[in-house]
């Protein structure tokens, strides 16, 4: 160790020493900072400047060793050879490239491997170095100190690569150098000192080599100096130019510098847009790239940006195009921004399309009929003339939609719509307001033998193309006329009228054309009154529950079917078969339906064990996904055992979405809850209901009762049906019994149970023990 130091404080001069150490510091300072910025570049460039940095490296500590080895104290004058002295050079280069190159991140075992071949190439290019050495002298060495120094060195220079592979920022750099730096001359130092120079009179001496020392030391000093002030910059630039570019490449806008009309640098988004290489647009002239909207230069300054397209690349595109004026390379030059707003304008196209055109049919909706309507009112007011709008609504469309799934009810209406569309003259618009509403605004005719001659057309054209015969799925129309200015003078109004007198033609039969009469709008306007006041009924405490016995065969009562009446104050009491329709169109019997089912419960928890409650379950009330937890919970509200409620569906509960209707039955009967299928025989697919659920009793619909006397065809229908349900092991109960002949023939026909105004009209809740309730009004159906 004091061997080293003395080498260096007493065989080498000072002031060259210090150069050494200046040289060491900034060449590999320099080193680190080319090896941090490789680990930042892309693979393709990573591989420019790790050989840069090992150029860089090798060449400092190469300038390291010869400086050291020009401040060596010698009392024989000596000289290099050139020829070995470059080739240290190179070894050492070489060396770290190799070593550079071994370098992985976060893997320990190549910082390893990397140091220990630095100091192998370091100690290589030492002992070339002193091989170079011309001097009047042999030249021996102590070995062990040597080995012993590469070891040092080897430990060093790992320490130097894996800092460099954990630290981050300026120390990154920092801290690695200083390791290295002291790997280096640990081996040159060390190596020096462990060097015998023992004079030979033999050989030739150089007189005049001491006196070019001194020159070479600055030289190789200024070189040095020179490499790594160069390779830091070189760093520094290519990291801003980079990035600059890379920041100017990242933006969405294209961007162009144009001096002259023509440009002299751009980013790769502008070529992107342009449809050419960069190189290719350097010198072009910007007009030859992009035309504006405004008819003035491209590179014209523009208070505001304006819309151009491109002049190359793709010719469908559409751009905005804003110009300023910057100074770059030292003159004033304008800089294009270029927008793309081809996806823009597609999506602002598809926005407007969806806002005023049915996604479905691809005809004018709501939005666009409203604009067109105000344009034939003010036509008309300008030129006198009267114009019609025809209301079309589809006849068996919600059939077709419940049996053949939404797919096919789509299918349906776009093929109306074609059918309409192909009817109509160009200047007339067909218009979808949603679901199977059609609206056709026609101008420019006569009226009304204009519309009445339309609707005629259409009517032809449905019972060529929609016939139900051959197609099941085949669905007819309605429609409604109103003609403008004399049924209105205004959009909503005149599309209210219109609506009106479709409820005529629907209530009329269907299939037909109604014109608007004031009479109609009244009663469509009671029809609304109505529903109104149906929504509030409940709070009002306008609804009450009455109930109707069933009896069994020899005419006790074995429980009740609950049924609904309402009484208004402004309407007085409102027959079951006007309001429940309404309740069902509007979805108020998705309320009202829990109410009646609470308020049965509750009412039946206080009868005898032996009494059974029956409540019907509207159609729409199945589309509340709960259905089966809202019957729990009401069940354990009123604690009516499961196994005393039977729940009423009609065949048509199971046309809309099947599955899950049967899902919801399935869940109801799992809690012990009877299900009974109401009015059977008169639905779609008797039979297949009956094979696709185990229901609890089958109640034969009132109108083959009533017809049992006189019609021996209904009587078969009765005996048809207690065979099928004696068969399925189900009790049938015989619905609408109002004489005392037809209980008898139920009877004799086998139908276990009974109801009708024979055994008691719906009234007042029984007692605890069962007394048959008072007659009332009619039953709820």
């Amino acid at each position: 160790m004091w061997k080293v130091v003395a080498c260096v404080t007493e065989q080498h001069e000072p002031g060259i020493v210090l150069l050494a150490a200046l040289i060491a510091c900034g060449g590999l300072f320099a080193f680190f900072l080319l090896l941090s910025r490789a680990d930042e570049c892309a693979d393709v460039r990573r591989g420019r400047w790790l050989g840069v940095a090992a150029a860089a490296g090798g060449l400092s500590i190469w300038a390291v060793h010869f400086v050291a080895m020009l401040g060596y104290r010698s009392v024989i004058p000596f000289t290099f050879d050139p020829a070995l002295t470059l080739l240290s050079a190179a070894i050492v280069s070489a060396g770290f490239w190799l070593a550079v190159a071994l370098i992985r991140r976060g893997r320990p075992w190549s910082s390893a491997a990397a140091g220990t071949l630095a100091a192998v190439a370091v100690a290589a290019m030492h002992f070339v170095g002193m091989a170079a050495v011309e001097v009047a002298a042999t030249i021996s060495h102590d070995w062990p100190p040597v080995i012993a120094s590469l070891a040092v060195a080897a430990a060093a220079m790992t320490a130097a690569f894996h800092r460099f592979d954990r630290l981050t920022g300026a120390r990154r750099v920092a801290e690695p150098a200083l390791w290295m730096i002291l790997g280096v001359c640990a081996l040159h130092f060390t190596a020096m000192s462990a060097t015998l120079v023992t004079p030979d009179p033999r050989l030739p001496v150089d007189p005049s080599a001491g006196e070019r020392h001194a020159w070479l030391v600055w030289a190789v000093f200024g070189v040095a100096s020179l490499v790594a002030g160069v390779t830091t910059a070189a760093v520094f630039v290519d990291r801003y130019l980079t990035d600059l570019k890379g920041f100017a490449d990242a933006t969405l806008e294209g961007l162009a510098v144009v001096r002259d009309g023509r440009i002299i640098e751009a980013n790769a988004r502008f070529a992107a847009l342009m449809g050419a290489p960069e190189a290719e647009l350097i010198g072009r002239r910007a007009d030859a790239c992009v035309v504006a909207a405004d008819g003035l230069p491209a590179s014209a300054p523009r208070p505001a940006a304006v819309e151009a397209a491109p002049l190359s690349g793709d010719p469908e595109r559409s751009f905005e195009l804003a110009v300023s004026t910057i100074e770059f390379r030292g003159r004033p030059s304008q800089v294009l921004a270029v927008m793309d707003l081809t996806e823009k304008k597609r999506a602002q196209a598809e926005i407007e399309r969806l806002a005023r055109y049915d996604a479905l049919t691809g005809l004018p909706n709501r939005s666009l009929l409203g604009d067109r309507l105000d344009k034939a009112f003010a036509q008309a007011r300008r030129s006198g003339e009267s114009f019609a709008l025809l209301a079309l609504d589809l006849d068996r469309f919600k059939a077709v939609n419940d049996l053949f799934g939404h797919a096919e009810g789509d299918r349906v209406l776009r093929t109306v719509a074609s059918i309409l569309t192909r009817t109509v003259r160009s200047v007339d618009t067909v218009a979808r307001l949603g679901g199977d509403e059609f609206v056709i605004l026609q101008v420019g005719a006569a009226q009304p033998e204009g519309a009445q001659a339309l609707a005629g057309r259409i009517f032809e054209a449905f019972r060529t193309e929609m016939n139900a015969a051959m197609d099941p799925t085949a669905v007819g129309v309605s429609i409604g006329v109103a003609l403008a200015p004399d049924d209105s003078a205004e959009p909503e109004g005149l599309l209210n009228a219109a609506d009106i007198a479709l409820y005529r033609a629907k209530s009329g039969g269907r299939g037909v054309v109604a014109f608007y009469d004031l009479q109609m709008d009244q009663t469509v306007r009671a029809r609304r009154r109505l529903e109104a006041d149906l929504r509030g009924a409940i709070a009002r405490n306008e609804l009450r529950v009455v109930y109707q016995p069933v009896v069994d065969a020899d005419g006790r009562p074995i429980s009740y079917e609950a049924l609904l009446r309402w009484r208004s104050p402004d309407h007085g009491d409102v027959p079951p078969d006007v309001f429940i329709p309404i309740a069902e169109d509007t979805g108020v019997i998705i309320a009202i339906g829990e109410w009646v089912l609470r308020e049965a419960c509750r009412t039946a928890a206080g009868w005898s064990e032996g009494l059974s409650i029956a409540v019907n379950v509207s159609t729409v009330q199945f589309r509340v996904a709960n259905l089966a937890e809202q019957v729990g919970l009401i069940l354990s509200e009123t604690g009516l055992a499961p196994a005393r409620l039977g729940l009423e569906i009609t065949e048509t509960a199971l046309m809309r979405d099947r599955d899950d209707t049967l899902e919801i039955l399935r869940r109801l009967k799992a809690m012990g809850v009877k299900i009974i299928m109401d009015d059977f025989g008169t639905g779609y697919s008797s039979l297949s209901n009956l094979q696709s659920f185990p229901f609890d009793k089958i109640k034969i619909d009132r109108s083959f009762i009533s017809a049992m006397e006189a019609d021996r065809g209904a009587k078969a229908i009765v005996k048809a049906i207690v065979g099928l349900g004696r068969s399925l092991d189900l009790p049938v109960v015989a619905e609408g019994v109002e004489t005392e002949a037809q209980h008898r023939i139920a009877v004799q026909e086998g139908c276990a149970e009974a109801q009708g105004y024979y055994f008691g009209a719906p009234g007042s809740p029984p007692d605890a023990v069962g007394v048959e309730p008072p007659r009332t009004s009619d039953r709820l159906s």
